[in-house]
């Protein structure tokens, strides 16, 4: 028997935005009813999902009668995309960044639409000489109209990775190009990742198996808003007493919502340490070595931080990570962080100990920061004779492992993928002619008509156009270095977009991209990070479209709506981001340096870092023959190597069920967000999930499968709305906590030991002589 989720109910008195008069006009409630009762009959034909987590969390059932781009979805959707895109560029910025979230727009909009429902005159406007009609208010809000409003919003969620360009040019290299071609320049990369995605969406997209867990959350909401209504309402009719009935999901969600939105005013607010914390390192924080190793800014061994925004502000929620996945996440973790990371540094390998134990900057040999501006000449290329005076750039330990560690997962996902999954990829290839489903959602869908193709390769066109006059106009880069960058994006964007599709995770392609541009235009950091966002920030843009697009296949959002409403979303968003990236930049001062506790852009050194490193200095330096990295390279022929014994031993013992869960892309991707993510981190993360996704998983199960991601999804809205609500009252206005011990002192995590080199001191520039 299918779960009945009450979507039905709010069928009474709908209408699309525009429809036919004529046609409309003969649908009578008897027809309703009629199409209501083939679409139950449709969904008994595969009850649920194959998939536990699909089943516990979207719905097997679908009413094309429901409204979907109506007025109050389309108003709804862009107020949200505006207000996530500033609000998410606005705290890109920040030391320790706060992201909204789609459910952030799921959870506000939610009483917004129904009270629109309720005072919105239900007249309806008739057009073209009768052919058309349309009202304001075609009945009682949907969960599809909802859906809309939040896939718009998503489309700003995620901020587009050329204005960092943009920024590392105005404030780093202090050259500036013109407004138009810049936002030209976040337009063209957004809409090229939107081209890429269509074209790629049968294999990854329809498929059962392609699970995408990081939209089980968004659904689980949707259902706590929309199917507990009726669930309440069922039982108040019945009068089912409280004790005799679970707490609704709904009102789980406001319970832990608001425990969230009152703790965090602790760690966001009055005791900021909380964010960092390590009690090991609070034994002696005078001692070098056990501040370098316990300290949250360090190694982060013993550390716990209470702080779900600390948590998931570099490594999404540690619930919607399958626990397989988890594991391959702390294994990799654990070799890389504990175990090589101390090994090299205390060894004093490359000179580590001149150095912190962890860093996302560039150094000199002697341990000062390194100052680019010495070795570039004014049109912002590499001055040889002043680089071979002032010397060779230095990275820390694990920064240099971590680049290690993206060579080989470029090379290791590709032979994964092509082992693992090749033969399911060429069956889907050959299958996609006829586009055969493979579970409920994909039957409920077939009704719809689908989005052409050419629609898909139009957008990507218009794209790659723009594209080519931003490099050649702006001198961003070499017009033809656009075919490489897109080239490359294509090819990865399945294998990676499969690994997103079942455990969430990602291989960022960051190393590789900036290793080819580097080789190929040497000296030119700004041709390096524009060469990286088309051809890899494109296929970040082209996962993050094909996880909408996956949503919307679970909520039975027509393929038409979906193309409509994320290219009108994602334009609005670029041009929302590139405002306020640019008002930040021109009004904030010392913003993005260390002179700036509150506004010290992690994301943005980070990529001026990589600038420096693969761009003004180029790989052949860094790693060539004459370098002390040169050695790094060998992970692309261990990366290619890895997942070839674990292929072998499946196919050899096929029972034996370890064996499946082995997946070196993931184990080698667990560390891509280090540096730039403190390692303190990672431990509270993986704790997290292992009791969320084991404990509660094996023992509470039943809890597991009904509030699991309920509860990720209440804890982020309780982050955000209370962060909101600090910065604009209280920060914004300098009303700041009094300093005490709590606040962490100058590095944040009261132990700025953990900060410093072997020596204990704090890294800066060399003074002038």
């Amino acid at each position: 028997m299918t779960e009945n989720n009450g979507y039905a109910d709010e069928a009474t008195e709908t209408s699309p935005l525009l429809v036919n008069a004529q046609s409309s006009s003969i649908i009578d409630n008897e027809a309703q009813i009629s199409h209501l009762r083939e679409t139950i009959e449709l969904s008994d034909i595969a009850d649920e999902s194959p998939y536990e987590e699909v089943t516990a969390n979207v719905s097997n059932q679908d009413n094309p009668m429901l409204p979907c781009l109506t007025f109050r979805s389309c108003v709804l959707g862009l107020l949200f995309t505006c207000i996530l895109a500033f609000v998410n560029q606005f705290f890109t910025y920040r030391t320790i960044p706060i992201f909204l979230s789609m459910i952030v727009a799921q959870l506000l909009s939610y009483p917004m639409g129904k009270a629109m429902a309720s005072v919105l005159p239900r007249r309806t406007h008739v057009l073209f000489g009768g052919r058309w009609q349309f009202s304001l208010n075609p009945g009682p809000f949907s969960v599809k109209e909802h859906c809309i409003i939040s896939i718009m919003a998503n489309a700003a969620s995620g901020t587009s990775m050329a204005i960092q360009v943009i920024t590392i040019q105005r404030i780093f290299y202090k050259h500036t190009v013109g407004y138009v071609i810049s936002l030209l320049f976040v337009l063209s990369s957004q809409t090229l990742g939107y081209g890429m995605a269509g074209i790629m969406r049968k294999f990854v997209v329809r498929p059962a198996a392609m699970i995408w867990p990081g939209n089980l959350p968004t659904c689980a909401l949707f259902r706590v808003l929309h199917d507990d209504e009726n669930e309440e309402r069922q039982n108040n009719e019945t009068n089912v007493t409280t004790t005799s009935r679970r707490m609704s999901r709904v009102h789980f969600f406001y319970m832990v919502f608001f425990f969230q939105f009152l703790w965090y005013w602790i760690p966001g607010y009055i005791c900021p340490v909380l964010s960092l914390f390590s009690l090991l390192c609070c034994i002696d924080p005078t001692n070098i070595v056990l501040s370098q190793v316990t300290g949250a800014n360090g190694l982060g061994l013993g550390s716990f931080e209470l702080d779900w925004n600390a948590w998931i502000s570099f490594l999404d929620s540690p619930i919607v990570v399958p626990f397989w996945a988890q594991l391959n996440i702390l294994l990799g973790f654990v070799i890389l962080v504990w175990i090589i990371t101390p090994a090299a540094y205390y060894t004093n390998l490359w000179n580590s100990k001149a150095m912190p134990i962890v860093s996302n900057q560039v150094f000199t040999i002697e341990g000062y920061l390194y100052n680019v501006s010495a070795v570039l000449d004014s049109n912002l290329r590499l001055n040889e004779t002043a680089y071979n005076i002032y010397g060779q750039p230095r990275i820390t330990a694990i920064f240099a492992f971590n680049y290690a560690i993206g060579f080989a997962g470029t090379t290791c996902i590709l032979v994964h993928t092509c082992l693992n999954e090749g033969k399911d990829i060429f069956n889907r290839f050959r299958s996609s002619i006829s586009d055969v489903v493979d579970d409920i959602h994909g039957t409920l869908m077939a009704q719809y008509p689908e989005a052409p193709e050419w629609w898909y390769i139009i957008v990507f066109i218009v794209g790659f156009a723009i594209a080519l006059i931003v490099c050649q106009v702006g001198g961003f880069m070499p017009w033809y270095m656009l075919f490489l960058a897109v080239i490359i994006g294509f090819i990865f964007l399945l294998p990676n977009a499969i690994m997103q599709a079942v455990a969430n995770i990602t291989m960022g392609l960051n190393v590789l991209t900036e290793f080819i541009a580097g080789v190929i235009m040497p000296g030119d950091p700004i041709a390096n990070v524009t060469f990286k966002t088309y051809a890899y920030i494109t296929q970040v843009q082209g996962l993050f479209f094909l996880s909408d697009l996956k949503l919307g296949h679970y909520m039975k959002i027509p393929p038409r709506i979906m193309f409509m409403t994320q290219i009108v979303a994602t334009v609005v968003a670029c041009v929302v981001n590139f405002v306020t990236a640019i008002y930040l930049i021109e009004t904030i001062p010392n913003i993005c340096t260390e002179k700036n506790i509150e506004w010290r852009c992690p994301i943005s050194t980070t990529f001026y870092s990589a600038s420096i490193i693969w761009g003004a200095i180029g790989p052949l330096k860094i790693f060539g023959p004459n370098s002390v990295y040169w050695p790094l390279l060998f992970g692309f022929l261990i990366g290619a190597f890895l997942p070839v014994p674990v292929w072998i031993l499946r196919k050899k013992y096929p029972a034996t069920k370890w064996l499946q869960y082995v997946h070196f892309p993931i184990m080698l991707s667990a560390t891509s967000a280090i540096p730039t993510a403190p390692p303190g981190e990672y431990t509270s993360w993986l704790i997290v999930g292992f009791l969320f996704n084991f404990i509660l998983y094996r023992y509470a199960h039943d809890w597991w499968k009904r509030y699991a991601f309920v509860f990720s999804a209440s804890m982020s809205c309780g982050v955000v709305v209370s962060a909101l609500l600090i910065f604009f009252a209280l920060t914004n206005n300098n009303v700041n906590f009094p300093t005490w011990w709590g606040t962490g002192g100058i590095t944040g995590d009261g132990c700025p030991l953990a900060s410093a080199n072997f020596s204990g001191i704090m890294p800066d520039y060399k003074p002038l002589m």
